[in-house]
């Protein structure tokens, strides 16, 4: 009986393993926002 429940909590901590690093994957490395960007500022005298 206590083999099984250590085959259970083994697989159940794999299971658990598994769900969070494809969680982790999916909210934080996929997700990663480009830098915005700026307007450029032209230089030199600007007529009207």
């Amino acid at each position: 009986m206590e083999t099984f429940l250590e085959f259970l909590r083994e697989v159940f901590k794999g299971m658990v393993r598994g769900v969070s690093a494809n969680l982790f994957q999916t909210h934080v490395l996929k997700n990663k926002k480009t830098t915005l960007r700026r307007r450029k500022h032209k230089g030199g005298s600007h007529k009207k």
